[in-house]
């Protein structure tokens, strides 16, 4: 009988999740995703360190002997993410999605910039943007900065979806893929019911993303849903069909080394013939649905935050790092 994750892949796109390139020769997928939490945890484990180290000499050599070594650390901070990129799409033959500072996320024009900047590594060192996602919050402010982009040919992933109307503002503005999340909606509703855990059919994550699926096939909207941040397998499982899942190593891992039928689960046809309504999505109707959405608030938040604090430990990491090379 067949693997979980070769049924899967008959069904759905699989994208690897991590910024681990061993991993991703392992399970072979079309896309990766990383995001700034992977990349600081791939730069420090020991068989990355050579790309830490180049990526930190070429930007000296950029800016030259005399430079003070903070504008080097920004500098080199500034291109690890697609060093890191450039290595994995040297493995997959599809996307890999390279994450805007979240520090940027409430910023529409900042966040352009960096998404342009990104790209125009990216194509410096002869790959296609075509190849290339750029990750970007999905706050108001992040999705019109994607729509910039998107307009301009700079294709975008929208991650951090917690809530529909974030899904449906993305789909709205020509948005190439939105990464609704499933594990964090899980953990938000666990904590706040003092539920210890839910089948997979009435994870909230799993009805957060159905939803979202629906919403777009039924009304059309072109917009790719790739189902992200999962805490077990059958979250993945129950969302067999959908566009895309990207998923952690340990679970390609546990999916590829699990037998048994795998049902799809989600389908256009059903998604059209299902009693979801049209939201029109203004800016006024995208905050007042958010406000009135406690758990996509606080997660979006607290996703921004916590990918903040990775890119500080990255320059930490990256400052010492260089001190050492330079003693």
């Amino acid at each position: 009988m067949a693997t979980l994750l070769d049924q899967l892949k008959e069904m759905t796109v699989v994208v690897a999740d991590t910024g681990d390139i061993q991993a991703i020769e392992k399970f072979t997928p079309r896309d990766a995703t990383t995001n700034p939490s992977l990349i600081t945890a791939a730069a420090q484990m020991p068989q990355y360190q050579g790309i830490v180290d180049d990526t930190l000499k070429a930007a000296r050599e950029t800016l030259g002997a005399d430079a003070p070594a903070s504008e080097v650390v920004s500098l080199a901070f500034d291109r690890l993410a697609v060093s890191f990129g450039l290595k994995i799409l040297d493995i997959v033959p599809g996307r890999v999605s390279t994450e805007v500072d979240a520090r940027l996320s409430f910023d529409t024009e900042a966040t352009i910039a960096k998404g342009r900047d990104l790209i125009a590594q990216y194509e410096a060192a002869g790959v296609s943007r075509e190849r290339i996602l750029i990750k970007i919050a999905a706050t108001w402010e992040g999705v019109m900065a994607a729509k910039v982009l998107e307009e301009e040919g700079i294709h975008t992933n929208l991650t951090l979806v917690f809530g529909l109307h974030q899904a449906v503002a993305c789909g709205e503005n020509g948005i190439q893929l939105i990464s609704p999340f499933v594990g964090r909606i899980l953990d938000w509703y666990k904590k706040d019911t003092g539920r210890d855990s839910y089948a997979p059919a009435e994870d909230p994550g799993v009805i957060s993303v159905t939803e979202i699926y629906n919403y777009f096939k039924k009304f059309g909207l072109e917009t790719e849903v790739m189902g992200a941040s999962f805490r077990n397998v059958g979250e993945i499982t129950e969302l067999a069909g959908v566009d895309l899942l990207t998923i952690s190593p340990a679970l390609l891992d546990e999916l590829h080394s699990t037998e048994g039928d795998l049902p799809r689960k989600l389908n256009v046809d059903d998604a059209k013939a299902s009693d979801v309504e049209r939201i029109d999505m203004t800016e006024e109707t995208f905050k007042a649905m958010h406000a009135a959405d406690r758990m996509a608030t606080e997660k979006l938040q607290e996703g921004i935050d916590g990918f903040a604090k990775a890119l500080e430990t990255l320059e930490e990491l990256l400052a010492n790092r260089l001190a050492e090379l330079e003693s």
